[in-house]
C-alpha cells in the first residue's frame, strides 16, 4: 500500500500530467488557428506552411543542405527535398556547389527569394505585433522556452 507522501506525489504527478495535456491541446488549436491565419494572409502559400520556415532557416543560417534542413523540423527529407524544388522552380532557392560533398548541393536563398522572404517576415512581424495585447515580453518568451522544451522532449521521445 502507498504511504500518504507516494499518494501526494502520484496525486501531482497526475494533475502535471493533465497540465501539460491541456498546454498539448491549447497549442495544436492554436496552430489550427495560426494556419487559417497563414492562409487568409498568404504566410501559408501553395507549398504549404513549411515554404516560410524553409526559407527562414536560409536567411538565418545561410546556405544548407536539404538533409540539414529536414534535420531541424519533424519532417521526412523527401519532403524537404520536394519542397527545395518547388522553391528552386519559382526562383526563390537555389542549388549551389557543396564544398564539404560533392553530391550533396548547398541551398540558399535567390535575391528574389530573399526578398520574398522579408515580405513574408513583415507580414507575421505586423500580425504578431496585434496579438497578446495583455501579456508581457518576458510571459511571451518564458512560454516559448516552455514550449520549446516540452518540443524538445517529445522530439527525444520519438515524436
Amino acid at each position: 500500500m502507498a504511504t500518504a507522501p507516494q499518494r501526494k506525489s502520484a496525486h501531482r504527478g497526475a494533475r502535471k500530467g493533465e497540465a501539460i495535456t491541456d498546454l498539448m491541446l491549447e497549442v495544436a488549436q492554436f496552430f489550427f488557428r495560426l494556419r487559417a491565419l497563414g492562409q487568409k494572409t498568404g504566410l501559408i502559400t501553395n507549398w504549404g506552411a513549411g515554404a516560410f520556415g524553409f526559407m527562414r532557416s536560409l536567411a538565418l543560417i545561410g546556405p544548407l543542405t536539404v538533409p540539414q534542413i529536414a534535420e531541424m523540423r519533424p519532417t521526412s527529407r523527401q519532403r524537404m527535398q520536394r519542397l527545395a524544388d518547388e522553391l528552386a522552380a519559382e526562383g526563390l532557392v537555389e542549388f549551389i556547389d557543396n564544398p564539404r560533398h560533392r553530391r550533396s548541393k548547398l541551398v540558399r536563398l535567390t535575391r528574389k527569394g530573399n526578398t520574398r522572404y522579408r515580405e513574408m517576415n513583415a507580414r507575421l512581424l505586423d500580425i504578431a505585433a496585434t496579438m497578446g495585447a495583455d501579456l508581457s515580453e518576458a510571459d511571451i518568451r518564458r512560454s516559448t522556452e516552455i514550449v520549446r522544451r516540452l518540443s524538445e522532449e517529445a522530439k527525444n521521445a520519438g515524436g
